[in-house]
């Protein structure tokens, strides 16, 4: 059956609230994501600068140090989201922005690899929850035509954390001796009080609903409310039954998200992005550290900092057309399953390449596939998820994201000590990548069950 065309005014509306959204709470919430993720990744600019020669680690003892996050973030993130759903995103976001910032401070005087492993425990502990509750939130504030843009915004953030984060590392560590610290634990020092800052701002700043934004016009917040409630009202899988159990969710909720297949399958998928993303994060600084040994070449800190960054600009880029494509042609599978083939296939070849400069190439397309497919995969389970369902849906995947996390760091530097190169751990990174690029595929001959209309038929071949 067809649907009535809106008119010049709804449109208008439209495009209006949603402009809004995008430049009142994108920019805030892609600048908290921003200082999490160089929170998170501060230990990969430390190890070859410092940190690891001064606490004796070994490519295994950094790499388990690096994955230990993950274990904490593991087991506490989807009670973390259904805390938000419950509280609201203002109390909850902020309220994890100052507690991770507290448990970054503390770096700055670790003194020896047990204190680093607890450390980072706490630190996935404190960031619990965080990412797939800025993912929850940006989701509920538009429909689900809008959603690939205005995650992509959002993911930006990402990338650019290397391309602006990795300078400002090594200017940081540069500052050796100020406050009579060593310049490693004078970065952790620099990037641990923006996160407390922000936290406390974000209490005053955020907004947990469309109707209660002061910055809207009636007619935005009406459209919005009736809009988003119109799209829940059409989502299947029992998540609609699950989010009004009592309004807030609860065991059904969860129920709803852990038995939902495509749920799972979707974590697997992401598992393999999140694998590449993390082995890359977290080693490529000291690749290139090897680079010294192997090509007889001698970079500066600012240097290291500076190389660190040149994969991630382009990959910024790459991530805003390709999510813009997605928005303007609609979401298929080959949008996230293609990329996942481009990195899968790319990044066992970077080491073979012979060069720094050619190395750096072929480990720039590899970050170009990874960042080109988050956004477009993170619409998808708004798509049939929603409420307190969603919250545990998208906590869900996210877990097995840091599953992923943890992996990735731990088995690349084991491995890297076990063969003595990185050629074997990348080799693995790559085919985990490919293997979400099958999933993707398989799950688009699935079709979304109850699709209300062409919106909701997000996981698609393309007809």
């Amino acid at each position: 059956m067809g649907t009535v065309a809106p008119s010049p005014v709804i449109r208008d509306v439209e495009r209006s609230a949603v402009k809004k959204v995008a430049r009142r709470l994108v920019p805030f919430v892609a600048l908290m994501f921003f200082v999490n993720f160089l929170d998170r990744t501060a230990v990969s600019f430390a190890e070859p600068n410092g940190m690891g020669d001064d606490l004796g680690l070994s490519a295994a003892q950094f790499g388990l140090a690096s994955g230990v996050f993950f274990i904490g973030y593991i087991l506490l993130e989807v009670p973390s989201n259904m805390a938000l759903h419950r509280f609201g995103a203002r109390r909850w976001l902020a309220r994890i922005m100052v507690t991770w910032g507290i448990v970054s401070l503390l770096f700055t005087w670790v003194q020896s690899t047990g204190q680093l492993y607890g450390l980072r425990f706490l630190l996935g502990v404190a960031e619990a929850g965080f990412f797939p509750g800025a993912i929850l939130y940006l989701s509920q504030w538009v429909p689900a035509r809008h959603r690939t843009k205005i995650l992509a915004l959002f993911y930006l953030a990402q990338p650019l954390t290397t391309v602006i984060g990795a300078p400002l590392a090594g200017l940081l560590i540069n500052q050796h001796g100020a406050f009579g610290l060593d310049g490693w634990r004078f970065m952790f020092l620099g990037v641990s009080i923006p996160a407390i800052l922000l936290g406390v701002i974000a209490w005053f700043y955020l907004i947990d609903r469309p109707a209660d934004a002061k910055w809207l016009t009636q007619e935005e917040k009406d459209w919005l409310t009736a809009e988003l409630a119109r799209e829940n009202g059409t989502k299947t899988d029992g998540a609609k039954a699950a989010s009004g159990n009592g309004g807030h969710g609860g065991r059904g909720a969860l129920k709803a998200a852990f038995t939902n297949g495509r749920v799972w399958v979707l974590s697997l998928v992401y598992f393999g992005f999140i694998y590449g993303l993390y082995a890359l994060a977290f080693f490529l600084p000291t690749i290139i550290s090897g680079f010294e040994e192997q090509y007889g070449t001698h970079f500066s800190v600012l240097d290291k900092g500076l190389i660190t960054a040149i994969p991630y600009l382009p990959a910024a880029i790459a991530l805003f057309f390709w999510s813009r494509h997605a928005t303007r042609h609609g979401t298929r599978a080959w949008h996230v399953a293609g990329p996942a083939v481009v990195g899968g296939i790319s990044i066992p070849l970077a080491l073979y390449m012979g060069s720094p400069s050619a190395t750096i190439a072929v480990i720039t397309v590899t970050a170009c596939s990874i960042f080109a497919a988050l956004p477009t995969f993170w619409s998808l389970p708004s798509q049939f998820l929603t409420g307190a369902a969603a919250a545990a849906g998208i906590a869900l995947i996210n877990t097995m994201g840091n599953v992923a996390g943890f992996a990735a760091s731990y088995i690349t530097g084991w491995l890297k000590d076990f063969s003595g190169s990185y050629y074997l751990p990348l080799f693995v990174v790559g085919g985990f990548m490919l293997l979400s690029a099958v999933l993707m595929v398989w799950l688009s001959t699935r079709p979304l069950p109850q699709a209300a209309d062409a919106e909701q038929e997000l996981i698609a071949t393309g007809h």
